[in-house]
């Protein structure tokens, strides 16, 4: 069964993000952005906490809105001087590439400290975020998928 498509504009997701923000309680000396849903907020959440330390790690988990059955990660970020990192994505759908980018860099790093954020998070998720805003109500059509089409 295909879910409803609801479009998320970008003022929403300023007003969302700003949000986020005033939950999250904690420091940390780095950004993930989980590419490429994760980037925008990446971007918006350095400069509103002055981090330079914004290292974007790559997964692969869905064609169009196909899920595939593993996720990929790659492109792994070297974070040998950082001891706390907040991990981004736009939503925590299944969970499934959450628990993944967590597993690979814990094995890397497991000295570090990973914390994480999302603007979506689905209850049936087999992770929650360490932070989030709300629950979609159907499938999220970002604005950074839609409005140069």
């Amino acid at each position: 069964m295909q879910s409803k498509k609801i479009y998320y504009p970008y003022e929403e997701f300023r007003e969302d993000l700003r949000m986020l923000t005033q939950k999250i309680d904690e420091t940390f000396d780095a950004l993930i952005p989980i590419s490429r849903g994760g980037l925008s907020m990446g971007q918006m959440l350095g400069e509103f906490y002055d981090i330079r330390e914004v290292y974007a790690i790559n997964t692969i988990g869905y064609e169009d809105t196909q899920k595939l059955d593993e996720v990929r990660v790659f492109n792994i970020p070297n974070l040998q001087d950082v001891r706390t990192v907040l991990i981004l994505d736009d939503i925590v759908d299944s969970g499934d590439t959450l628990i993944k980018v967590l597993k690979v860099l814990r094995e890397v790093y497991p000295e570090v400290i990973f914390l994480t954020a999302s603007i979506f998070y689905k209850p049936t998720a087999i992770i929650e975020p360490t932070w989030w805003v709300k629950e979609p109500k159907g499938w999220i059509e970002f604005f950074w998928s839609e409005d140069l089409r």
